[in-house]
């Protein structure tokens, strides 16, 4: 199984020219478009959201994941291997969240390149056909190397906003299991009591919770948190002293 991350969009040619990529070398892959609405040029929020994904990843799966504003630059290309799971993307932190909770990770920048190579379309021209190659079982020419990108600073949870989904409910860089019990998450100005879902608590009520993926999430019941905590991506969102 193939599954693809982007922050392109689902409108123009940029997910479709992915799946054709993987297609093109591996004509039976079974490709899940995982998401291809991650924080916009974020690699940093990106990678929060990627790692909490990536447990509920199929094992010997392979993620190929584009969040890279850096496209064309000096940042690596680089397949990370965590347990029996490959992630295939750019060097730019999009991956360390998810190596470093990894109890077995490893990495390699990616040596192979194909005939052609569009300079601001790596996902299609480079990430994916390696994706593609490691499915198949072909490791790319590659060169192991250590952890050392942006990523290396970055904080084991981001305690601020991340992404908003399409009811408005916005999602933390926070895991849910790290909060210790009976905590208030601080957000736009607000201290937000834990429920468990949202018929605990009433309706237009505010409230956090551990959602699907493990994270703490900014709720309103029957309402968009987004909009009626103006609560967007980048905003501080923490456990209140």
């Amino acid at each position: 199984m193939i599954l693809i991350f982007t922050d392109f969009g689902l409108s123009g040619p940029y997910a479709g020219q992915m799946r054709t990529a993987v297609l093109a070398q591996d004509p039976d892959a079974a490709i899940v478009d995982l998401m291809h609405d991650a924080p916009r040029g974020n690699p940093r929020a990106a990678a929060y959201l990627l790692a909490a994904l990536a447990e509920r990843m199929p094992a010997e799966c392979v993620c190929v994941a584009v969040v890279d504003p850096g496209v064309g630059g000096d940042r690596p290309p680089l397949v990370v291997q965590a347990g029996t799971r490959y992630f295939v993307g750019p060097g730019n932190g999009l991956l360390d969240v998810l190596g470093r909770r990894a109890e077995d990770a490893r990495v390699w920048r990616i040596d192979w390149r194909p005939e052609s190579m569009s300079d601001t379309f790596h996902g299609r021209d480079l990430f994916a056909p390696v994706a593609a190659m490691l499915a198949t079982g072909v490791f790319p020419q590659a060169t192991e190397i250590g952890w050392d990108s942006p990523g290396a600073g970055w904080p084991d949870d981001l305690p601020e906003a991340i992404y908003t989904d399409g009811f408005g409910n916005v999602m933390s860089g926070l895991r849910a299991s790290r909060m210790a019990n009976g905590v208030r998450i601080a957000a736009a100005g607000h201290l937000l009591r834990r429920a468990r879902t949202f018929s605990d608590v009433a309706a237009g009520e505010a409230f956090w919770y551990e959602n699907s993926i493990g994270l703490v999430e900014i709720a309103v019941n029957r309402g968009s948190a987004a909009d009626i905590l103006d609560l967007k991506p980048g905003d501080p969102v923490y456990p209140a002293p």
